[in-house]
């Protein structure tokens, strides 16, 4: 699947003239010429229109991937802020024994303290005897559907670079993340929706849009924020003195603009990529209304999400909706977590309040989709952007740690109660099977059929890849 393209800019924004362009129009278009004749002296023209696929690069429509694929759609459940795997599913007895113990492990921020062992209690569940705390007691039901990977590291230990780096592969902004390279390598199921949607936090994600975006991809393939309250979609709705008919004629006056536009700048990519996304917000009037109105649900699925308690309803709207979303075709949804997950001073408080917010909504999310056939052909991923040190910061909370941390998986190929890797015996460094950034986006993308190393695109004079040049797929967690 790889692809090569001179329609879109390299870069995030079009250059007003790039160099091509100048070759085009200095000297009458000589330069281009003698460009011309050099690239096929090399056999390095691209095939003409004759040639290619009529499909367009930035299409949605669904495609195929490299290999049969296990998974259809994702459903990531990022818990902003970063949990602490020591405190929710990694029991460490040896940072029990050794509270308060004095260590060389340095604070990022400042006010380190001792050793601290976690303020909640385990128990083991399922078959697989899966360690969890009392406070994600609904999730722990589930565990024999779940792999932990329980050695993760990346490579910041701020937030916003971290985020980034979960989302992209890389600690800087201006990537395209691993939803958007998804839809462009497979296209999205229904062409009335987004292929690729962010319900976001609702004190805004630190980052803001760069998570969810194409970077250097077709805008095409940038997510779309949905909000959990209010209206879910901003300005979806058609005004009230507006009529349907107005509305298809103004619709038709912009569709005659812009084919003239187009004729006359043929290399406009991007304009192309706002017309598309002007012709799908109106294909959404209709099917997104419908796919976001939570109402159309029993009261016992309300209840099963956690949308009858107020400490859970948000996380459990978004959970629901998602779960709808990739019931009509959606390709790939994250859902963010209200807040953060940041317990530098209480960590007990902290990820108690954080677990009842998102414990109930989780479990009810794996139990429906099982329910309904759905959990066979979605993947669903639950975790943060890194850890949380051993050590004890400002008295009771703790600072972060990219150096160890965990996520889980569940749903579409993979392999269920099983746990891959091992931080060290006080949870600070993983040592037992690192696994990287890199290789998590391998493995899903594995898992949807894609080759991380065949999905590129061109930019800048080389193949990009969401795995640059590393990833490994995590094959001992696939069914």
């Amino acid at each position: 699947m790889t692809r090569k393209s001179s329609l879109f800019p390299c870069g995030r924004v079009a250059n007003l003239l790039s160099r091509r362009e100048w070759l085009c129009r200095a000297g009458g278009g000589a330069g281009m010429l003698g460009l011309a004749n050099l690239l096929a002296e090399q056999n390095l023209l691209a095939a003409s229109e004759s040639q290619t696929s009529a499909e367009p690069i930035d299409s949605l429509t669904p495609r195929s991937g490299h290999f049969p694929a296990k998974a259809k759609s994702v459903i990531w459940l990022f818990m902003e802020g970063a949990p602490s795997a020591v405190d929710m599913f990694d029991r460490k007895p040896e940072l029990d024994k050794r509270d308060g113990a004095t260590t060389d492990i340095q604070a990022f921020f400042g006010n380190p303290g001792p050793l601290m062992k976690s303020p909640f209690s385990f128990s083991q569940y399922g078959d697989c005897g899966q360690w969890v705390c009392d406070q994600y007691t609904h999730v722990a039901k589930h565990v024999d559907k779940m792999a932990f990977i329980k050695s993760c590291f990346s490579e910041s230990n701020d937030h916003v670079p971290a985020i980034y780096q979960i989302n992209s592969g890389l600690p800087r902004p201006g990537f395209p993340t691993a939803g958007a390279w998804v839809t462009y390598g497979l296209g999205s199921e229904n062409q009335n929706l987004p292929g690729y949607v962010v319900m976001g936090n609702t004190q805004g994600a630190k980052g803001g849009p760069h998570n969810w975006g194409a970077g250097f991809l077709p805008s095409t393939f940038q997510g779309t924020l949905f909000r959990s309250q209010g209206t879910p979609v901003l300005n979806l709705k058609r005004q009230p003195q507006i009529t349907k008919r107005d509305q298809l004629a103004q619709l038709d006056l912009m569709a005659k603009l812009n084919d003239e536009h187009m004729r006359r700048h043929s290399r406009d990519a991007e304009f192309a990529n706002r017309m598309q996304s002007f012709e799908l917000a109106f294909r959404m009037q209709k099917e997104a209304t419908e796919v976001v109105d939570l109402s159309r649900e029993t009261k016992a699925t309300h209840e099963l999400y956690g949308i009858d308690n107020p400490r859970s309803k948000s996380y459990g709207s978004k959970c629901l909706m998602a779960r709808r979303l990739v019931e009509s075709g959606v390709r790939f949804v994250q859902v963010y977590s209200d807040g953060e997950w940041d317990a530098h001073d209480n960590l007990e408080e902290n990820h108690t309040h954080h677990c009842a917010a998102t414990d109930v909504p989780v479990a009810g999310l794996l139990t429906d989709l099982e329910a309904r056939g759905l959990l066979d052909s979605t993947l669903v991923i639950w975790g943060g952007e890194f850890g949380r040190m051993p050590i004890s910061q400002n008295g009771k909370g703790r600072d972060h740690n990219p150096k160890g941390f965990m996520q889980w998986m569940a749903g579409a190929g993979i392999k269920g109660g099983v746990s891959y890797g091992e931080t060290d015996e006080i949870g600070y460094e993983a040592v037992e099977n690192p696994v990287s950034v890199n290789d998590l986006h391998a493995t899903i993308l594995h898992l949807l059929g894609l080759d991380h190393e065949r999905l590129t695109y061109f930019h800048n004079g080389r193949s990009y890849r969401l795995t640059d040049v590393a990833g490994n797929v995590i094959r001992d967690i696939l069914a």
